[in-house]
């Protein structure tokens, strides 16, 4: 194992921070320390935010870092930029990339300067105007991951209590819900892994179908969708994640239409890695287990 602790060095494994997905990221953080623990590999656990980090990440003298700081923290670039000043290879997407993927408004546009198919939607402020698009809505802030914030409106009746809800979290935007079955394409080193069909049984797959057992979301890897219709998943996560400027590892949220579209959503550029989370159960059906991906995911910062 010693090779592997010469080729690495020294690793920081961000973690945890302040952002609402908190929670989550000490659960993915603790995962991949544990992972890397086992691959022999010198792992140093960071969990901080703002100049307690930059302090942290400084004294602890790394050769890389593997990034698992979800939502703001992690994935809107600044982590990034900051190790890229301070000279530390690092696992993911660069600044330009989380920052772009972060911003669900910008993704979708230039998915649309791709000709890349993405559900209409629109930025809204307290006027609540959203015309041009046709109910059900999907409500939610445009730089939130996590499903935090994210409301199902019908009517406009229930509009305003869900802008309230989402505006806390920053700028809001309204997109046409599409109806049909919400799937999700993990890419690790330019691989796009098989695709899982994320079957909620609450209404849709919010923040607590994600996160508690109570919800109990069923993930069906393989997805069940046709082989065309896998080939076609694959390749458009593949331009979808490239053409926002991402690399590294990540994951490109679909919906696939009744009449058989397939609507991108978003990406995330630091997807979770618990044992209930997605990547990890694509890359076993891919034929990786859990160190394996981990270690996968840290190449990418070579």
């Amino acid at each position: 194992m010693s090779h592997l602790k010469h080729t690495f060095g020294k690793v920081g494994v961000l973690y945890g921070g302040s952002s609402a997905e908190r929670e989550v990221s000490l659960r993915s953080g603790a995962a991949v320390i544990a992972a890397l623990k086992t691959l022999g590999i010198d792992v140093v656990a960071i969990d901080a935010s703002g100049k307690e980090l930059v302090h942290q990440i400084v004294n602890a003298s790394l050769d890389r870092c593997l990034i698992m700081l979800h939502g703001g923290d992690g994935e809107d670039g600044h982590v990034q930029a900051l190790l890229h000043q301070l000279e530390i290879p690092y696992t993911g997407s660069d600044t330009l990339g989380c920052a772009l993927a972060m911003d669900k408004m910008r993704t979708k546009k230039l998915w649309q300067a791709e000709g890349l198919l993405t559900p209409k939607s629109k930025i809204i402020n307290a006027s609540l105007n959203v015309s041009g698009l046709r109910f059900p809505l999907a409500v939610k802030p445009t730089t939130q991951g996590s499903s935090v914030g994210i409301h199902k409106v019908l009517s406009i009746d229930a509009l305003a209590k869900a802008y309230e809800d989402a505006s806390q979290y920053g700028e809001v935007m309204a997109e046409e819900w599409i109806e049909g079955k919400e799937l999700t394409v993990s890419i690790v080193d330019q691989t796009a892994l098989p695709s899982i069909w994320i079957e909620p049984k609450l209404e849709f797959y919010t923040y607590e179908a994600k996160y508690t057992k109570e919800a109990a979301t069923s993930y069906h890897c393989p997805s069940g969708v046709t082989l065309d219709m896998e080939q076609s998943l694959k390749s458009i996560a593949l331009q979808a994640f490239s053409s926002v400027g991402c690399s590294g590892w990540g994951r490109v949220d679909f919906m696939l239409s009744k009449d058989n579209k397939l609507y991108l959503i978003e990406v995330n550029t630091v997807p979770g890695m618990t044992n209930l989370s997605l990547v990890p159960q694509a890359a076993k059906a891919h034929g990786w287990d859990f160190e394996s991906l981990v270690l996968k995911i840290l190449e990418s910062s070579l």
